[in-house]
């Protein structure tokens, strides 16, 4: 085997997800085989799609500035769920209006019920993300008017 060959090898694994090669030719054993290194790997974001009950509610302008609305955001990673059962109406829906301490929402992590509470008196303009669908920590997940 020739060292362009080799080469020619070696930029092949360069390009391709194949980690190892294996080659017996006229009587050499040739065996390529490099790590998996994964540099910045981007977690997609999760995709929020209205509901019935927030259709039906009238749609809150995006021209209101931003520093208007308090921003509730998770405080722990975990699944985020907007009722305490899957067959139970949700702790708050759009336009509802809530006390400072109301619980908004559930955060599951590592099979622990972490109640997430309203930091002000307000209504609840904006819910952010899905139920049952993974949160990061510090990741928005409500905005609320305050009242």
């Amino acid at each position: 085997m020739e060292l362009d060959e080799i080469k020619e090898l070696m930029g092949l694994l360069k390009e391709t997800d194949i980690t190892e090669v294996q080659i017996e030719k006229e009587g050499i054993k040739l065996k390529i085989k490099r790590e998996r290194r994964f540099g910045h790997v981007e977690m997609p974001h999760s995709v929020v799609t209205a509901t019935k009950a927030e259709a039906a509610q009238p749609a809150v302008e995006d021209k209101a500035p931003a520093l208007h609305y308090t921003t509730v955001t998770a405080p722990i990673v975990g699944t985020f769920y907007l009722s305490p059962a899957p067959d139970a109406s949700p702790f708050v829906e759009v336009g509802s209006r809530v006390k400072k301490g109301q619980i908004l929402c559930i955060i599951e992590a590592m099979k622990l019920m972490n109640e997430i509470e309203s930091d002000v008196d307000g209504i609840v303009a904006k819910i952010l993300v899905e139920s049952s669908n993974p949160v990061q920590y510090g990741q928005p997940i409500f905005l609320v008017e305050p009242v």
